[in-house]
C-alpha cells in the first residue's frame, strides 16, 4: 500500500502521527509524508519518505498568520486556499508520480483533503485534536459575535471557493472542506471515553488513543509531591511564572517548570523549584502528582495517560474544549486566575482530593484500552482495499 500523508507545520500535529507511520512502514507499506524541513528527521526516523513543502509560498509557515487563523474565518479561508494553490503544482506532480492508494491528511491540512477530492483518491482524516461536529463543537463555546462575524465574512469566503473551483477542485462550500461528516474515514488520537459527544460519531471514526512514547531518561522524584508546569509555546506571561515560583517556593513540593527560552529571567529560584527550556515530558509526568497545563491536546492526554490530575489553564477555544471535557470528567480543575492564592488553591484541590486522581486514572484506563497504531493500520488497509 502506498500512502500520501499531509500535515501542517506544527509539532503537536506531527508527533502523534509518527507511531502510526512507523507501524505502517514496519509492515512494509510505503508512506510519502508531505511536510516541512524542521520535521524531516523525525519523519524519516519513522521510516517515511519525506517530501518537502518548503519554498512554495506556503503562508501557514508564518506564525502571525497561524495565530490569526482561529480568530478570522475569512482570513482562514483565504490562507487555506492560497496555501492549497501554492502547493497545487507540486502535489499534483507528486501524486501522479506516486499514485497513492490512499491519502491521509491532518484534519486542518485541508490541502491534503482537497488533493484527495481532486484526484479521486480514498481519503482518511488524521485528527490530533478532539473530533468536532455540531455536537462536540459546543465545547468550543463559540459566541453569538463569532457567528455574526462568520456570516459577514461569507461573501469573501465564497470568492475563495471559486478560486479552488477554477483550479479543478470539486468543492461546493467552505464547510465541505473544514468539517468532516459521518461518512469521512477518520483516525482520532484519543479514546471514545475522553472524546466529547462520542456517541454522535459513526463507526468510520476510529478512536485509537494518544501516541505515547516510552520514557527514555527517568527523572528522580525528590519530594512527596511533584508539580509540573508547562504552557507549551503559547503562554510567555512572565507574571504567571513568577507567581508560580513565589507561591510554590513556599511549599515542600518538587516543582519542575518547562517554559521555553525565557529561563534567563528566573535566576534566583527557591531550592525546590527547577526551571528548564524543555524537558522529557513523559519522564516528568511519570513522577508528577499534578500538572498545570495550557490544555494542548497532546499535553493533556500525556498527563492523563500517567494518571496525573490537571490544573487547567487554556489559551485558545480548542484548548478550552479540552479543559471543559477534563473538568466534566472530574480529572482537573480550572485555574481561576494567575494570582499566587489561586494557583495554590487549585493545586491543593487536585493534590488533596483523591477523586481527581481516580478520575484521571479512569481516562488513563480508557486510553490504554484503545487499539493504538495497530488498529489504525488495519483500518487504513481496509480503506485502501475498498
Amino acid at each position: 500500500m502506498k500512502i500520501a500523508w499531509f500535515c501542517i507545520p506544527a509539532y503537536g500535529h506531527t508527533n502523534p502521527t509518527l507511531g502510526l507511520v512507523k507501524e505502517l512502514t514496519d509492515a512494509g507499506h510505503r508512506v510519502y509524508y508531505f511536510s516541512f524541513e524542521q520535521f524531516r528527521e523525525k519523519i524519516e526516523q519513522a521510516g517515511a519518505q519525506f517530501i518537502g513543502c518548503d519554498g512554495q509560498d506556503f503562508e501557514m509557515e508564518d506564525k502571525g498568520n497561524a495565530d490569526r487563523v482561529g480568530k478570522d474565518k475569512a482570513f482562514a479561508a483565504e490562507l487555506l486556499v492560497s496555501s492549497t494553490l501554492a502547493l497545487d503544482e507540486m502535489t499534483t506532480e507528486k501524486i501522479e508520480e506516486i499514485r497513492p492508494d490512499i491519502i491521509v491528511s491532518d484534519s486542518v491540512a485541508y490541502w491534503g483533503k482537497l488533493a484527495a477530492m481532486k484526484h479521486r483518491i480514498p481519503y482518511v482524516s488524521s485528527t490530533t485534536t478532539f473530533a468536532f461536529n455540531r455536537y462536540s463543537a459546543k465545547y468550543m463555546k463559540e459566541t453569538p459575535l463569532d457567528i455574526l462575524k462568520m456570516l459577514f465574512s461569507m461573501p469573501k469566503i465564497n470568492r475563495q471557493i471559486r478560486r479552488l473551483q477554477e483550479k479543478g477542485y470539486p468543492v461546493k462550500s467552505f464547510l465541505e472542506i473544514v468539517q468532516n461528516d459521518n461518512q469521512t474515514n477518520t483516525i482520532v488520537y484519543t479514546s471514545k471515553y475522553y472524546q466529547p459527544s462520542a456517541e454522535t460519531f459513526s463507526d468510520r471514526y476510529h478512536f485509537i488513543g494518544p501516541s505515547i512514547r516510552p520514557v527514555t531518561a527517568p527523572i528522580p522524584k525528590t519530594a512527596d509531591k511533584t508539580v509540573y508546569i508547562s504552557m507549551g509555546t503559547v503562554n510567555q506571561n512572565p507574571e504567571f511564572y513568577r507567581n508560580c515560583i513565589r507561591a510554590l517556593g513556599r511549599t515542600d513540593w518538587q516543582v519542575i517548570i518547562s517554559m521555553g527560552t525565557n529561563t534567563e529571567h528566573y535566576d534566583e529560584l527557591p531550592a525546590n523549584v527547577r526551571v528548564y527550556e524543555s524537558v522529557d515530558q513523559m519522564a516528568v509526568l511519570s513522577i508528577a502528582d499534578a500538572f498545570i497545563t495550557h490544555c494542548g491536546m497532546n499535553s493533556a492526554s500525556e498527563g492523563l495517560y500517567f494518571k496525573v490530575p490537571l490544573v487547567l489553564f487554556p489559551q485558545t477555544p480548542e484548548q478550552g474544549a479540552v479543559a471543559a471535557r477534563t473538568e466534566e470528567l472530574g480529572a482537573g480543575v480550572r485555574l481561576k486566575s494567575i494570582s499566587e492564592d489561586d494557583i495554590l488553591a487549585a493545586l491543593d484541590k487536585v493534590l488533596n482530593d483523591p477523586s481527581y486522581k481516580a478520575h484521571a486514572s479512569e481516562i488513563s484506563d480508557s486510553f490504554r484500552a484503545c487499539g493504538g497504531a495497530a488498529e489504525a493500520r488495519a483500518f487504513l488497509e481496509e480503506v485502501a482495499r475498498a
